[in-house]
């Protein structure tokens, strides 16, 4: 069967390329999620954070998003703004920090940012606004 492999390539090239390519794809994601230096929590776990350890909720959502509705005492900082605005949270640098958006996507970049402007413990909220909801958890609309 092995011994096919090599003919089997050389007659679908576009099927071999797009194999090399999704490994590379997978092997990307897998080093990137082993080398990131921050927590990704889901929801239930947040709130052990957010409660037991004291943390500082930020909400990296557009504003439009935000009004919407939010998670209780949840900082507001939109990801576009982030780098200009991480001096007004300085002061939680060493403190436990939990960064949420919509679906958990921009809040790992914005985690990312504060890891590298020196925060120390930094959580992503897995799944984002969504899966807290998805969890029964509360919202706050104003």
């Amino acid at each position: 069967m092995l011994e096919r492999l090599p003919e089997f390539l050389g007659n679908h090239p576009i099927l071999s390329g797009a194999l090399i390519a999704i490994i590379a794809l997978i092997l990307y994601t897998e080093f990137q999620r082993l080398t990131r230096k921050y927590r990704a929590l889901p929801p239930a776990e947040a709130v052990r954070v957010m409660n037991q350890e004291d943390a500082l909720v930020l909400d990296v959502r557009e504003d439009n998003e935000f009004t919407g509705g939010r998670i209780g005492g949840a900082r507001h900082i939109p990801l576009g703004v982030l780098k200009q605005r991480v001096k007004d949270i300085e002061r939680f640098k060493e403190s436990p920090v939990v960064v949420y958006c919509r679906s958990g996507a921009r809040s790992a970049v914005a985690a990312s940012q504060l890891v590298a402007a020196g925060f120390t413990d930094v959580t992503n909220l897995q799944g984002g606004l969504q899966a807290w909801q998805s969890a029964g958890l509360p919202v706050k609309k104003k």
